[in-house]
């Protein structure tokens, strides 16, 4: 029997940002511990960087049918922050929440 495609209609936005000196390594960590497991969970996954002269900012973002599906992954409310154990070693703060947002419209090759 197929399953039913899932629509999403949250988008759940991480941001962090490291030194410049850590960034690469923050990349590769980040993605190994943090962007695998949500692939398997979220609908969708993207993830960006900035770099500048001062810090690099990464930002995921990801997908997700509801409120409701997003909260089972994160084990606790919409805009808490899931810390991985390294953090503190390469951001520059620890973010304190994430934004939440409902998907009204997508159009053309977003991914």
């Amino acid at each position: 029997m197929a399953e039913t495609p899932r629509t999403p209609t949250i988008a759940r936005i991480w941001r962090g940002r490291t030194l410049p000196e850590k960034a690469d390594d923050y990349e590769a960590y980040n993605y190994e511990t943090g962007i695998k497991p949500l692939i398997e969970k979220a609908l969708g996954v993207q993830t960006f960087r900035e770099d500048t002269a001062t810090h690099s900012e990464f930002v995921t973002i990801s997908y997700w049918e509801s409120i409701e599906a997003m909260a089972r992954f994160t084990g606790g409310g919409p805009t808490q922050v899931h810390h991985l154990d390294r953090d503190a070693e390469f951001l520059i703060e620890l973010p304190k929440s994430v934004q939440v947002l409902r998907l009204l419209t997508s159009h053309g090759k977003t991914g």
